[in-house]
C-alpha cells in the first residue's frame, strides 16, 4: 500500500501530516535495514535537531522519549540499533563543510514543515541562539543530565500483536494509523490514547498490517 501525504492532509490537516510521515518513515527504515541485514542505522541528525527534540519532549511531557532522545546510540533488544554521529555538530557547520567540499545536498524544505510542531521548537532554539550562541549544546547537555525518578511509571516495551513491530501498546502506531486510513477516518489515530482505544475496540481484524506497507 502507498500512503500519500497529500491525500491524508485533506482529512487530518496540514500540521498532522508530519505525524503520519514520521511514523511510517521510521518503520520503513527499520524494516529496510532488516531486509538488507544491516547491523546499524546511521542517521544525519545534528545538534540543532536534537536540541529541538529535547524541547519538544519537554513541552509534550514525554518522559520516555526525553530519556533517550539525547543518546548518541539507541536500540532495543531484537531491533537494529541507531547512531547519530553528528550529535554535537551544528547544522550550519555541516552546510559550510558541504559547500566548501562542493558536495551535493538538499536544501529544499518539506512543504509541510512550516505547520509542524517541530517548527515552534526550531524557532525557539534559533531565538535562544541569538542571545546565547552555546544555547543548542546547552539544551542537549540539559537533556543528557535529566534523571527520571524511580517511582515514575514508564511505558512497557512489547511487540505489536498484528505486525510484530516494537510497540508500547497492543497495536503499534503504524498499524493504528493504517486502520484509520483503511476506515476513511485517519484523524482517529492522531492525539491521545483514548482515541487509540476507540480503534482498538472497533478493530477485530481488518487484515492490514504495517508490515504489508513496506
Amino acid at each position: 500500500a502507498v500512503v500519500s501525504t497529500q491525500s491524508t492532509g485533506k482529512e487530518i490537516g496540514m500540521k498532522n501530516n508530519c505525524t503520519f510521515c514520521g511514523v511510517f518513515r521510521r518503520q520503513a527504515l527499520d524494516r529496510g535495514a532488516a531486509l538488507l541485514k544491516c547491523d546499524k542505522i546511521v542517521t544525519g541528525h545534528n545538534a540543532d535537531d536534537i536540541a529541538e527534540t529535547v524541547i519538544m519532549n519537554i513541552l509534550r511531557g514525554d518522559i520516555a522519549r526525553l530519556g533517550r532522545c539525547t543518546a548518541i546510540s539507541t536500540g532495543s533488544e531484537g531491533m537494529i540499533s541507531r547512531c547519530k554521529p553528528f550529535k554535537y555538530t551544528y547544522e550550519k557547520e555541516i552546510v559550510m563543510y558541504a559547500h566548501f567540499k562542493k558536495l551535493d545536498y538538499f536544501t529544499t524544505e518539506c512543504i509541510y514543515s512550516p505547520n509542524a510542531y517541530r517548527g515552534n521548537a526550531r524557532t525557539f532554539i534559533k531565538d535562544l541562539e541569538q542571545i546565547r550562541p552555546r544555547a543548542i549544546l546547552d539544551v542537549i547537555k540539559s537533556g543528557e543530565d535529566m534523571s527520571i525518578k524511580d517511582d515514575v511509571k514508564m511505558p512497557t516495551q512489547m511487540t505489536c500483536t498484528r505486525c510484530g513491530y516494537i510497540s508500547s501498546s497492543e497495536l503499534c502506531k503504524a498499524c493504528i494509523m493504517l486502520d484509520g486510513l483503511n476506515r476513511g477516518k485517519p484523524q482517529l489515530s492522531i492525539g491521545k490514547a483514548n482515541k487509540r482505544k476507540q480503534i482498538l475496540k472497533a478493530t477485530a481484524d481488518t487484515g492490514s498490517t504495517a508490515a504489508e506497507m513496506f
